[in-house]
């Protein structure tokens, strides 16, 4: 078998893992996590979101935040824009890259951003045309790739032709999510197999959901594959908002340690993203949620 010789991490934990923390942290604090993993060697550290504060209070900072860090030269630092007013106060941030998002499911658009998938690709639209005329990088999300909590079973025809549309759009990498968590390896492999008729490889990422503790074997699987760009969030932060009590983004630490140990680079200093997921963790009055973390902690 013969898998990718280094891998991209984008780490979401900044965003995607405290988006969906219950505490709201002090962006004094967020700035001081971001800081620290700008300094383990990881080359996309996702920083926040400019959405409505209405709908993510936890990220009511986004602006505070972001030009508050320490910006490291060989480090992306992308942020979620969900529609053209969210954009625009990215550009006054000074944002250089940005994400946009949809889903194939129709029911998790209508309850998660009051649209269709149709009306949230022309939403998307709005917001690239004038990323690209600004020269911002564009990378693009889908939600639900495998399952839906609403809508059950989701047909990889359709994330495969949702991600086409996106990459002709403009966006330089599609990353598929998992968001509850209900891949297995073959699942993996057939969604795989059908998006990259749609999608060369080299554009794909993969972003699992460790609520049924699978997230680890099927980003082995996603490696089979030749996937080599994978989403994680140090700490494991943000739970599973559709299953109570279940962990959410699979643990950055956790996924570098596996790397690590089937001879994959990946440039991140496993000691010093330890120390970031502790600092985090005692921030939010718990123990890390990553299994690395937990084992390898005291000695970090």
């Amino acid at each position: 078998m013969t898998f990718p010789h280094h891998i991209k991490i984008v780490e979401v934990g900044p965003r995607d893992g405290l988006q969906n923390e219950t505490q709201i942290l002090p962006a004094s604090v967020k700035i001081d996590f971001i800081n620290q993993l700008s300094e383990t060697g990881l080359s996309v550290i996702e920083t926040t979101s400019f959405v409505s504060p209405k709908w993510i209070p936890q990220l009511a900072d986004a602006t505070e935040v972001f030009q508050g860090i320490q910006k490291k030269p060989n480090v992306n630092y992308p942020v979620l824009v969900p529609n053209l007013k969210g954009l625009e106060a990215a550009l006054e941030a000074g944002v250089k890259e940005i994400a946009v998002f949809t889903t194939p499911s129709e029911e998790f658009s209508k309850r998660n951003m009051n649209c269709t998938v149709t009306e949230s690709l022309h939403q998307i639209a709005e917001v690239v045309n004038l990323a690209k005329k600004k020269r911002l990088r564009i990378r693009a999300y889908l939600s639900c790739v495998l399952g839906c909590p609403y809508e059950g079973k989701i047909l990889p025809e359709k994330v495969g032709e949702l991600g086409e549309i996106l990459l002709r759009m403009g966006c330089y990498e599609i990353s598929l999510g998992d968001t509850i968590g209900v891949g297995t390896p073959p699942k993996i492999k057939r969604l795989l197999e059908i998006v990259c008729r749609h999608v060369p490889l080299k554009y794909v990422a993969v972003h699992f959901h460790d609520t049924y503790g699978q997230a680890l074997v099927n980003i082995y699987s996603a490696l089979e594959f030749g996937v080599n760009v994978i989403d994680s969030s140090v700490s494991g932060l943000g739970g599973c908002p559709y299953a109570k009590g279940a962990s959410g983004n699979v643990a950055t630490e956790d996924v570098v340690h596996m790397l690590h140990g089937m001879g994959i680079d990946t440039g991140v200093d496993l000691k010093k993203l330890i120390a970031a997921g502790k600092f985090i963790s005692k921030q939010l009055g718990r123990v890390p949620q990553s299994k690395v973390n937990m084992a390898l902690g005291e000695m970090a």
